[in-house]
């Protein structure tokens, strides 16, 4: 992380190195980070063979794109923490709930963490630095999901068994214990942001109010990115994590045995993970050096909803080596989106709305509306005129890509841009 300015004209002269502290709660937060993206993206390789096993679902089946919006949606608007336990799962109904456990503690870990490091560097430039470079650990998180289920796939019958079975999934949900262990043990012991503390023991920290986000100066912003969160959050709900239930539908996997589809599934999620860690990783690289917010926004979405349409509309049944190549470009354009909000979010709500702004904006908006793009998805699948399952999955999620982007778009006009280099107070 660039952090003393090494290689950004201009910033050497203004940054300072973090200390160790700095570089701890860093390392928290990154790792925080990883687990929620991990929690994320294992349901996308996992949830076909998770149904097929556990409710005995044809893929492509109504009953199947039912369950698989359910899955996806459900937990997202529910929230959730300890559903590591979903690897136990006997019943489909007890997997939405393992689900639901784990989205809660996601989606109130994610929103704090933000608040957190935002609150804690003073400086404008190496705010946005600290904020991009962790999040692109999402990354890793996404690559540890997915070489989980590969090596799962590959040597399940050599771990222990649970319900007297190998099954890969299973494992592979089990893996996210990995990175939430040394989570639960160490977070507790670092400090709080030094804003919030400081307000709070001088007794001027305002109660945080939701009826707050909606007063005269801030009604628009809220409204603006609540519907940009619903944007973000349905592509990679409503089409990205959608993406394994179109590749086994390509012409190069017909003759393939059942564990090479499983493997080869595993091979393009990674490349989407790869595509994620090089979006998170350009972000910083960006941020300081595009002046307005609304210029940085639209650098993403532009070319990202015409790869999202080749990718959807055409590679994902036509060409394996295609549907590789667009996969790693479309989850790299989708994480600017994603890192732009997280790192625009801090700069429009004062201290006391701060984190209740951004978990309304990225939970309402984005978990709560935004993922019900899942079901969006799935049951436009079971209508969209198209020869097999796996091609009107790929032409519904890219018909949800456009209209996300699209919509992005228009409301970008509406932004807020943040009038000073402070956080507002």
């Amino acid at each position: 992380m660039p952090v003393d300015g090494v290689g950004i004209p201009g910033l050497a002269s203004k940054l300072t190195r973090l200390t160790p502290l700095q570089w701890l709660i860093c390392a928290v937060a990154a790792l925080g980070f990883a687990f929620d993206l991990y929690e994320f993206v294992v349901l996308a390789v996992v949830v076909r063979p998770a149904l097929v096993a556990v409710g005995h679902l044809r893929p492509g089946t109504a009953e199947f794109n039912l369950w698989v919006g359910l899955l996806f949606s459900v937990p997202a608007v529910m929230g959730g923490a300890f559903g590591l336990l979903g690897g136990y799962s006997s019943t489909l109904m007890q997997l939405l709930i393992f689900r639901c456990a784990t989205s809660i503690g996601v989606c109130v870990e994610y929103v704090a963490a933000i608040a957190w490091l935002a609150e804690i560097f003073s400086d404008r430039k190496q705010r946005e630095l600290v904020l991009g470079y962790t999040q692109s650990a999402v990354g890793l998180g996404g690559l540890l999901a997915t070489g989980a289920y590969y090596v799962a796939v590959t040597y399940a019958e050599r771990l222990p068994a649970i319900h007297s079975g190998h099954e890969a999934w299973r494992y592979a949900v089990l893996g996210g214990l990995l990175p939430a262990i040394p989570l639960m043990l160490v977070r507790p012991f670092l400090p709080e942001s030094p804003i919030w503390k400081e307000k709070k023991s001088k007794g001027i920290l305002k109660r945080p109010s939701i009826a707050a986000l909606f007063s005269p100066a801030l009604r628009e912003t809220t409204l603006v990115a609540t519907l940009l969160a619903a944007c973000f959050y349905a592509v990679p709900y409503g089409v990205l994590q959608q993406t394994p239930h179109v590749v086994p539908g390509l012409p190069e996997l017909h003759d393939m045995t059942a564990r090479q589809v499983e493997q080869t599934v595993g091979k393009v999620q990674s490349l989407a993970e790869l595509g994620t860690l090089a979006g998170r990783l350009l972000f910083p690289i960006l941020v300081i050096r595009i002046a307005t917010q609304r210029r940085l926004l639209r650098l993403g979405l532009i070319p990202g909803v015409l790869v999202f349409a080749w990718v959807y509309f055409f590679a994902a049944s036509h060409s394996l080596l295609f549907l590789k190549c667009g996969i790693f470009l479309a989850a790299l354009f989708m994480n600017g989106s994603f890192s732009f909000l997280w790192n625009y979010l801090p700069w429009v709500y004062p201290t006391h709305l701060r984190g209740t702004g951004e978990s309304f904006a990225a939970n309402i908006g984005g978990r709560a509306f935004g993922a019900s793009a899942a079901l969006l998805t799935t049951q436009l699948a079971n209508v969209v005129p198209a020869a097999g399952a796996a091609t009107r999955m790929a032409y519904a999620a890219g018909v949800v890509a456009v209209l996300a982007y699209t919509t992005s778009l228009i409301l970008s006009f509406w932004l807020r841009e943040p009038a000073q280099d402070q956080l507002p107070d």
